[in-house]
């Protein structure tokens, strides 16, 4: 396995890492507002995840970082040919995070209003762009010779892209609230069980419908090497999801929530499979699709990476472990109290 092969794999696993971790956060802001039916229960469902949703951004951060390192063709067409969309996602995450600092800094209502919706805004704008950035690289965008993006921001709104962002605020949404259900008591937790219900269906249908639309978009279910591969996986997602909403049925929380959670990293493996060896497709020309070897950095910047990567992640991984682990009780409106 070539180096830049290997840094292919450690961005996808980075990417598995957001997506599940941070997809509950998304999930958790979404459904906050709805599920808290006062201001003790919307604290007591942010408590839920108020340790970890700073660490859980962290993936993202390294994930860009890796990609910046690795392949610095394809950060830098991807983030040019993505600004606006990547700008707008930023600014949701800022206000989103500023939103959890600063919600129990004034008892005001309408204070506290107003920082409840920044963090339904902040959850779900991002959760609705990355299944819209997702579709579009996997379909492939403008891309000319010089790797440069030359299509617009309106290019990026295709109906095929639309169902990618809705399939992935869905089942973000889905896995924030099958989260709830183990993370709270009473009236809460019988609140996010019913949303986890309304939302179970929606998710895995809208899924199937983004696969199927990936057939006859992509080459998902021909790719060369490949075969079918990676339309199997994404089917194997969609089947995921309506397990999900079966265990749910029988009361087991933590499978419902293992169900999601391989939901996802079924699709960031499928997606990934549907591009190797390219990283970025081009839908002017084949010739200049963006690959892990035109797009990657120098042999020598890539094994020093691999050398700290190799080292440094079963400590972040342990450390992670570890936090998930101190504070893995259900969260009361008691404990809420003082948060």
């Amino acid at each position: 396995m070539s180096l830049n092969t290997l840094w292919f794999i450690l961005v996808c696993v980075l990417f598995i890492g957001y997506f599940f971790l941070e997809g509950f956060d998304y999930g958790v802001g979404i459904l906050a507002p709805f599920i808290g039916k006062s201001d003790l229960e919307r604290r007591a469902v942010i408590q839920t995840i108020g340790p970890v949703w700073d660490a859980n951004e962290v993936w993202l951060l390294t994930a860009g970082g890796a990609i910046f390192a690795a392949f610095p063709q394809w950060y830098a067409t991807m983030f040019s040919g993505f600004y606006l969309a990547l700008f707008l996602m930023l600014v949701a995450l800022i206000a989103r995070g500023v939103a959890f600092e600063f919600r129990s800094k004034d008892e005001r209502k309408h204070w506290r209003s107003l920082f409840d919706w920044l963090i339904f805004f902040g959850s779900a704008v991002p959760a609705l762009l990355w299944g819209v950035a997702i579709a579009n690289i996997v379909e492939g965008v403008p891309i000319d010779a010089h790797m440069n993006y030359v299509g617009g921001f309106f290019n990026l709104l295709n109906p095929y892209a639309i169902v990618g962002g809705l399939a992935t605020l869905l089942v973000f949404t889905l896995h924030g609230a099958v989260y709830l259900t183990m993370k709270t008591e009473g009236e809460l937790n019988e609140r996010a069980r019913r949303a986890a219900y309304s939302i179970g269906w929606a998710a895995a249908g809208i899924a199937i419908l983004f696969v199927v639309l990936s057939a006859f978009r992509t080459d998902m279910f021909d790719k060369p090497g490949l075969g079918v591969w990676p339309g199997v996986v994404a089917v194997c997602a969609g089947l995921s999801l309506i397990a999900t909403r079966l265990l749910l049925d029988r009361h087991k929380e933590g499978w419902s929530f293992i169900s999601t959670g391989v939901a996802i990293l079924f699709v960031v493996v499928s997606v990934f499979l549907t591009l190797f060896p390219r990283v970025m497709v081009s839908s002017l020309n084949p010739k200049w699709d963006l690959t892990v070897y035109n797009a990657a950095s120098n042999p020598y910047s890539l094994h020093v990476m691999t050398i700290v990567a190799l080292t440094a992640l079963p400590i972040v991984l342990a450390y992670l472990a570890w936090t998930y682990w101190v504070f893995r009780q259900r969260t009361s409106l008691k404990q809420s109290m003082h948060y």
